[in-house]
């Protein structure tokens, strides 16, 4: 069969070995996020039709207002992987507290938790920008057996099996990768069926994009203002292009295959940066590293940083390898 036209669900059995703990489990936790993707996708592809888009009425644990999708998209992940009965604990960004998932017989002999974004960038759907799923997928650390703990959730980014993120856009792709590289598969909506379209990712050395939010330029520490200068500098082949979405999976997906950095990094607004690191920073982390990239929070690497709390947020500079160190550059100088 040539490569491009298999499915995912071909392409995961036959990579099934690939993973260090082949027990089919990984397997059937990525084929619950194919068949949850499909049905969020219907339902943000129809948010401008039908009263589903707009604030739910309440906040999440991060003080931001849920927008109904957020609620939905959160609720078909987290019931389709417990329908399944493959993992023992979800957390989510919009759950105060992860969440234990017993077996039908009260068991809790699932070996896996999945930590999530349902939504990301959800404050785009009102104006149809681009809006994604990220989710990252871990081996427990708890005995087999037991209820899941708070530190099977707290794990290094090192530790992951999975990562990925869908992306609802033009067209809606889910991208994942288990240690192996970087894969992206294309939705066929007629047929509802995804298909390889981007086999083995990788980002450039070097690119010409930079993604942040310049509007709060003032806000930011001074190695992040050095480095926007330089890439405004005419010299060699800059001034690098602006190119910011504000939705992280569509910012990501673009400097992926094009080549670029994005950088959201602390400021005096958003004092420990305003991404999560176990729902966002670890999973794109994982990815930009199998694709040839680099993840940092400006001075140490973000799959190495020791996670303490649920919702915690670090800072973020990922992309092509080249353009992540001379920002970390900028960093050392500046501190």
């Amino acid at each position: 069969m040539e490569e491009r036209n298999k499915t995912l669900g071909e392409f995961i059995i036959e990579n099934q070995n690939a993973f260090q703990y082949s027990s089919g489990e990984l397997s059937r936790i990525l084929n619950s996020i194919r068949l949850a993707a499909k049905v969020v996708n219907y339902k943000v592809n129809k948010a401008g039709l039908v009263d589903i888009v707009g604030a739910a009425g309440e906040q999440n644990i991060q003080g931001e207002d849920q927008q109904k999708l957020d609620v939905y998209a959160n609720e078909v992940f987290i019931q389709t992987l417990i329908n399944r009965e493959i993992v023992c604990g979800i957390g989510s960004e919009e759950n105060d507290d992860f969440i234990t998932v017993a077996g039908a017989d009260n068991s809790h002999n699932n070996k896996y938790v999945v930590l999530m974004d349902p939504l990301d960038g959800s404050s785009n759907i009102d104006v149809n920008v681009s809006v994604g799923t990220i989710f990252s997928v871990y081996r427990r650390v708890t005995p087999v057996g037991t209820p899941v703990q708070l530190e099977d959730f707290l794990q290094p980014g090192t530790q992951q099996v999975a990562a990925g993120y869908v992306i609802y856009g033009t067209s809606t792709m889910l991208v994942y990768t288990t240690g192996h590289g970087v894969n992206g598969f294309t939705l066929n909506p007629a047929i509802g069926t995804f298909y390889l379209s981007h086999p083995n990712m990788k980002y450039s050395e070097d690119g010409k994009i930079y993604s942040i939010n310049e509007g709060n330029y003032i806000h930011f520490p001074q190695g992040v203002k050095d480095y926007l200068k330089y890439c405004q500098m005419e010299e060699g082949d800059r001034p690098y292009t602006s190119r910011y979405i504000g939705s992280l999976v569509s910012d990501f997906h673009r400097n992926m295959i094009k080549g670029g950095i994005y950088i959201y990094p602390t400021s005096s607004k958003a004092p420990n940066g305003k991404l999560r690191l176990l729902y966002e920073c670890n999973p794109m982390a994982f990815l930009a590293e199998q694709a040839g990239g680099k993840a940092s929070d400006g001075y140490q690497r973000i799959m190495e940083i020791q996670p303490t709390e649920l919702h915690q947020r670090v800072p973020i500079f990922c992309g092509s390898k080249n353009m992540v160190e001379k920002a970390e550059e900028f960093m050392a100088k500046a501190k």
